[in-house]
């Protein structure tokens, strides 16, 4: 049962326009004055749930590129989403906008919104397989409505992206202790917030796409069809922050050990090769990172949105489980 649910927005800015403000100036809607006014942006937004009897810790759910806060909450063929399984788990959940996306489109950012038709791009990228074929045994709902509901999630991004890590600081400040979980490039901007705030305690990151390393110990830049990766140096100070608190990396089916030849499987390959990297040198300073990649547990068929494919209640209940094994489900 929820005890409470609601929203909010959190973090942002507010821009002052200099002048007076005066409503006689109105010539028109295409043209509106701005003299004297204010424009409230680069906030994130925030979707909450709240069960009866609820565990200490919340989930904050940290969407990806091209994508808003509905990954987390539904999936393309209307079963429960993964905020919703953890949910069911007793945790407070709270699902992200990220700023410039969704319901906090509201941006300082000047972009030009164009209808640029990639769809069976993100196909072979996301690994759901070639277009129009598949990967075999894949998990996704391959029928044409969850196919269309899917791609239908995407929204604009009008952000510049600087504006996340700030973000997740605002949530953390407004909530408390709290338990990230990322998708994708919401990865990286997760790392930046745990090493930030001490209130957040752990991390489940599904597919980061980017890595931190302390100064110093940055991995060799890793080629890939899609412009490589390369690993990102902080103080060692901000480094430990990470070895502090439990962590936990997914990644699915579909990823070649070496010699990638579509760009899906490039793109991820070199991701999952840097973060065996981030988790060694996480161990090696002491903290407790563990990667899990899903088809060496048996877990198989997963592309890159493995949190809202036709096994995603097994993926959850294996977090719940790591959760429960390092103190993080009180």
């Amino acid at each position: 049962m929820i005890e409470r649910q609601g929203q909010f927005p959190v973090g942002g800015t507010t821009i002052e326009r200099p002048g007076t403000f005066d409503p006689d100036t109105f010539t028109g809607w295409t043209n509106p004055v701005q003299d004297g006014q204010t424009y409230r942006c680069d906030h994130a937004f925030a979707r909450y749930q709240i069960p009866v009897n609820a565990k200490k810790l919340p989930l904050v759910f940290v969407h990806g590129f091209g994508g808003d806060g509905v990954c987390w909450e539904t999936t393309p063929d209307g079963r429960d989403g993964f905020a919703t399984l953890l949910l069911r788990e007793g945790y407070p959940t709270y699902v992200l906008d990220l700023p410039g996306r969704g319901h906090a489109s509201r941006t300082s950012a000047e972009v030009t919104v164009k209808p640029v038709a990639d769809e069976e791009f993100w196909f072979d990228i996301w690994r759901m397989g070639l277009w129009p074929q598949w990967n075999e045994g894949i998990q996704f709902p391959k029928d044409s409505l969850s196919v269309s509901n899917f791609f239908r999630q995407m929204v604009p991004d009008l952000s510049n992206h600087q504006l996340d890590v700030a973000a997740l600081d605002a949530v953390s400040q407004k909530i408390g202790d709290n338990i990230l979980v990322t998708h994708s490039a919401g990865g990286f901007p997760g790392w930046m917030a745990a090493m930030n705030n001490p209130q957040v305690k752990g991390v489940v990151a599904l597919e980061p796409g980017g890595f931190v390393f302390p100064e110093g110990e940055v991995p060799e830049p890793l080629p890939g069809l899609t412009g490589g990766l390369a690993g990102v140096a902080v103080a060692p100070d901000k480094f430990t922050e990470l070895t502090k608190k439990p962590i936990i990396i997914y990644f699915g089916d579909y990823i070649p050990e070496a010699n990638a030849t579509t760009l899906g499987g490039s793109n991820w390959e070199v991701r999952l090769k840097m973060a065996r990297e981030f988790v060694n040198a996480v161990n090696r300073h002491g903290g407790n990172a563990k990667l899990v990649e899903l088809p060496k547990i048996g877990i198989r068929g997963n592309s890159h949105f493995l949190m809202q494919e036709l096994n995603n209640d097994v993926i959850a209940a294996h977090v719940a489980k790591w959760l429960q094994q390092n103190n993080l489900a009180d």
